[in-house]
């Protein structure tokens, strides 16, 4: 993934929500150092003791940490040390855990916080790429991630409405696999009958939106949101520019025309709200998309695509778009599931306490990978938040 930086795209914080580059790939090594190596590894001797005070992200009860939005302020460590302590912890890690094939146990008690690292890893992964996205769109030269060729216009799949039946459902993941402890325990909910969308809401449907003067229409906002399209001057997508009456979008492979048939992206949840109102609709709620997505295979326009930007629902699917492309907004407040209780220790920090004033997101995006997301994965972020591949599907009560 930093194969196509310069050394000077790592050390930029282009705002607080964003991390350099540089921290990124520190602080998932600083993961594995903290919670394994130097609680587990007899003998290891750390690459740099400061760096646990520079690359601890909230971790409170691990100790003091670098203030957030002070990140892009570190010239030093050079970019080239900290790829010298990856090298390092990868290194350790490696050789402690091949010596582990004579000790079993501590395999069995290891093995859960090594996988969660693997997956903390992915989601570092991710918002590096959202992260450079904001750092290429400050710059005035909007310099591209990686040049991609421009997609040839489609005709997207119509969009229907599907109907799902009231019922008692079973949500929050079951099974041995792995999952975050925000997706449990798995309980019984009552769901309504409604109607989702059958793909996600267009480019080409969202301009409907702006040019209707959605921006201008107080009634159509939350009272928090439309405070927001005020003080932030909010009229359109973050990263969409009009130019001689065309929109154009900042994209990873460069500045691009924002396709009538693209998934739009980069909405805050005022955003979603708002236009799912305008078009006489709302958002469905986390337990209604998982309950329409539950048989679903993880499919869809994922990392692994390197596509890096949403593409057009073709096909005839009835649920087209359900993973990837972008993150869907729902109308649920990010709350602990019945029942919740964080894990023991440092860990336990890593989801519960952000359970307040954030909303839940739903299907993972572009810049997710396969092997990460799942039906009962449960991101969030606040609701002012328009940097991640953040989108929406429509739904309404039957």
């Amino acid at each position: 993934l930093c194969e196509p930086l310069v050394t000077e795209d790592y050390v930029v914080q282009s705002m607080p929500d964003v991390s350099p580059t540089k921290w990124h790939l520190a602080h998932t090594s600083w993961f594995f150092e903290t919670f394994l190596l130097a609680r587990y590894a007899a003998g290891y001797q750390p690459f740099n003791r400061d760096f646990a005070y520079l690359f601890n992200s909230y971790y409170v009860a691990v100790g003091d940490r670098h203030c957030r939005q002070n990140r892009g302020l570190l010239s030093r460590p050079t970019v080239e040390e900290v790829y010298e302590y990856r090298r390092h912890v990868d290194r350790y890690m490696s050789e402690w855990l091949r010596a582990l094939s004579d000790d079993p146990p501590l395999q069995h008690e290891i093995a859960p916080l090594v996988e969660l690292g693997l997956h903390h890893e992915q989601q570092h992964q991710e918002l590096l790429l959202t992260d450079i996205k904001h750092v290429f769109w400050v710059n005035p030269l909007r310099p591209a991630y990686r040049k991609s060729p421009e997609p040839s216009p489609q005709s997207p799949s119509p969009m229907r409405w599907i109907n799902f039946p009231e019922g008692l459902h079973w949500i929050g993941h079951e099974g041995e696999s792995f999952c975050y402890d925000n997706e449990t325990p798995r309980h019984r909910t009552f769901v309504e009958s409604f109607q989702l969308g059958s793909r996600l809401v267009t480019n080409g449907e969202y301009q409907k939106f702006i040019a209707d003067g959605g921006y201008r229409e107080p009634r159509l906002w939350l009272s928090i949101g439309w405070a927001a399209v005020q003080e932030q001057r909010w009229q359109a997508p973050l990263y969409w520019i009009e130019r001689d009456g065309q929109w154009l979008h900042h994209t990873l492979g460069g500045l691009r025309p924002a396709a009538d048939d693209e998934p739009v992206c980069h909405l805050s949840y005022f955003e979603a709200d708002a236009f799912a109102r305008w078009a006489g609709a709302r958002l469905p709620t986390e337990a209604e998309w998982e309950v329409a997505c539950a048989s679903l295979p993880i499919a869809g326009n994922l990392v692994e695509s390197q596509a890096f930007h949403p593409a057009p629902a073709v096909g005839d699917a009835p649920l087209a778009q359900m993973f990837g492309d972008v993150w869907e907004w729902t109308a649920s407040q990010y709350t602990p599931y019945p029942g919740f209780k964080p894990a023991e220790g440092a860990i336990g920090e890593y989801n519960g306490k952000f359970m307040c004033n954030q909303f839940v997101l739903r299907g993972g995006s572009c810049a997710t990978s396969a092997s990460h997301i799942r039906a009962t994965y449960r991101n969030f972020f606040p609701p002012d938040a328009r940097w991640q591949f953040a989108g929406l599907r429509l739904a309404r009560d039957s």
